[in-house]
């Protein structure tokens, strides 16, 4: 990291304080909102994989969770949509630490399918519960107001996801700089070492875990309010693995890093929409071409090519 790694949010704020005023039309603006709702999940994901070196192939099913919770519960049982997020990330939050202890007893490749096992059986769960979510055809979601205000334009809604990104990358900058981060991070470089210091590896592996699963439930609520709509496509495997990717690409263990994977390949499938049905193909290759060049991924290759460090 700089020496000064507040010094990038505060560029980051810069940059998404000018953003509305440059971008030359809707589909534009759409497209940043999208690019900041998955820098949020990134950055979460990447506290679990990138700082505290678990991996997750089925996280997307927690964005399921949030996102399907803000349109049931309001639609079905009449909550506020504020309650009905709040009560997604709660539910995504008591899964995670009730999951995590037997499946980080796993390592290696069995984590992996254990992950992916769970994001599995979610979306298996809300496409298969038609009569509450809609099923595979998905269900339509109640639009949002917040202090008396519905956020019903793109602009309402990019100031509002450009508030939830510049604080998620203040928390996420305080976290790996706090204790917690230095656990985190001792941990990543050696569980059994960690332990001999007095880490409570289990402990801090079930903490990061739960933060991931909130950090994704809670802007799986706000993609469902923003798009107005919402199908298990959003919990599926794919979704996964393009989350994990964004970590990769990016650079593992650098918060920055999650920024700039979660823009790349955001507008990855923009540019390769003469090229329908490959976008997997390109997701793969990229993948396998960063891991082959550069496996701390871009901004720490590029931090540590001009000597500024990770």
């Amino acid at each position: 990291m700089t020496k000064n790694p507040y010094f990038g949010l505060f560029i980051v704020m810069a940059i998404l304080l000018v953003l509305p005023f440059i971008v030359p039309n809707s589909f534009y603006l759409d497209l940043v909102i999208r690019m900041a709702i998955n820098a949020v999940i990134v950055l979460g994901l990447n506290l679990l994989i990138g700082f505290a070196g678990q991996i997750s192939l089925g996280h997307a099913g927690f964005l399921g969770i949030g996102a399907y919770a803000t349109a049931v519960l309001p639609t079905h049982f009449g909550w506020h949509p504020v309650l009905a997020v709040m009560a997604g990330a709660l539910a995504a939050g008591l899964l995670a630490a009730i999951v995590a202890r037997p499946i980080f007893k796993l390592k290696g490749h069995y984590l992996a399918m254990a992950t992916l096992g769970l994001g599995i059986i979610i979306n298996i769960t809300l496409r298969n519960e038609a009569a509450w979510t809609g099923g595979p055809d998905g269900m339509p979601v109640l639009p949002m107001a917040l202090l008396g205000v519905e956020l019903s334009s793109d602009k309402h809604w990019y100031w509002a996801v450009a508030l939830l990104l510049s604080v998620s990358v203040w928390a996420s900058l305080n976290l790996i700089n706090s204790p917690f981060g230095r656990a985190l991070r001792a941990l990543h470089g050696s569980e059994v070492a960690s332990q001999v210091v007095g880490v409570d590896v289990v402990r801090y592996k079930v903490a990061i875990f739960v933060l991931s699963a909130v950090f994704a439930s809670l802007m799986g609520s706000v993609t469902a309010h923003y798009v107005g709509f919402v199908t298990p496509n959003l919990a599926d495997f794919f979704h996964s693995i393009e989350l994990v990717t964004m970590v990769v690409i990016g650079g593992m263990a650098s918060v920055y890093g999650s920024l700039v994977g979660a823009v790349l390949l955001t507008a990855l499938p923009q540019a390769l929409t003469s090229f329908e049905g490959w976008e997997t193909v390109a997701f793969g290759a990229i993948l396998m071409l960063s891991m082959i060049f550069m496996p701390k991924g871009l901004v720490p290759t590029l931090a540590a090519r001009f000597g500024k460090g990770n």
